[in-house]
């Protein structure tokens, strides 16, 4: 059996369990395949949460991995939903591409994009992920997540994407602190030579950072050191407002 066939009849089985539980007899069946082939592949999906037994039974539902996955995907779509009149209202202000991310792990993913008019922009990111120290949506995140977790990842080697990426603890640690007091972050140059960028957080009910509102732009001309600070403050103001959406009080 080919690995594509493999993965096909797999999503047919997966398909099967999102309507109803099934055993290896009773899910033969209903796709069409021997059973030995469809004990081979419960068993894989098995193995790698796909999928799991029913308590007190020989059926097999959804596991926790393929539900998780779902519900993170439904949340990015509900929050991308919401992000965007912020993402717009930012890119009418600043005359910049305006963006939304998620943390997820130890990494940040960019998940949405407003472009803005000027001839001269930046990339779409959409779909990207990096490490959290290289950008301030990132480095927003990590700002607001428990002690440890931070020590963790900070205990690791870093990854240098340009000359300005900061990479010593310390330095980070420093400037985790001011990101809390401040509310935002800038960053230089740090992921791209030529792109400088500035975020600030959005928060869920539950206070935890569900994600980050960002701005970027050509370093030539983003930011304007007069307007640096109008800048972070609209970019603020937008994620503070996005959070009492979110129910943050």
């Amino acid at each position: 059996m080919s690995k594509v066939q493999s993965i096909d009849r797999a999503f047919q089985i997966l398909r099967e369990l999102s309507e109803k539980a099934g055993g290896i007899t009773d899910l033969s069946r209903r796709v069409g395949l021997p059973t030995s082939t469809v004990a081979r592949l419960l068993s894989a999906l098995e193995e790698s949460d796909a999928i799991e037994r029913v308590a007190g039974s020989y059926e097999y539902k959804l596991g926790p991995r393929i539900l998780q996955m779902a519900t993170q995907s439904n949340q990015s779509e509900t929050l991308l939903a919401m992000a965007r009149p912020h993402m717009v209202n930012l890119v009418e202000k600043l005359f910049e591409n305006a963006g939304l991310s998620i943390p997820s792990g130890y990494e940040v993913q960019y998940v949405g994009q407003v472009n803005c008019a000027n001839p001269v922009q930046i990339r779409d990111w959409t779909g990207t992920r990096l490490p959290m120290h290289v950008v301030p949506s990132g480095l927003v995140s990590l700002a607001h997540l428990p002690v440890e977790i931070v020590e963790r990842f900070l205990d690791r080697k870093l990854e240098r994407y340009t000359t300005n990426t900061v990479t010593n603890k310390i330095e980070v640690l420093h400037r985790l602190e001011k990101i809390r007091e401040e509310g935002f972050c800038w960053c230089i140059e740090e992921f791209s030579e030529g792109i400088n960028s500035v975020a600030a957080p959005v928060f869920s009910k539950d206070g935890n950072v569900i994600g980050a509102l960002h701005v970027h732009g050509p370093s030539y001309r983003f930011p304007d050191k007069t307007t640096k600070k109008i800048v972070s403050n609209l970019v603020l103001k937008q994620a503070k407002k996005m959070s009492r959406e979110l129910g943050q009080k």
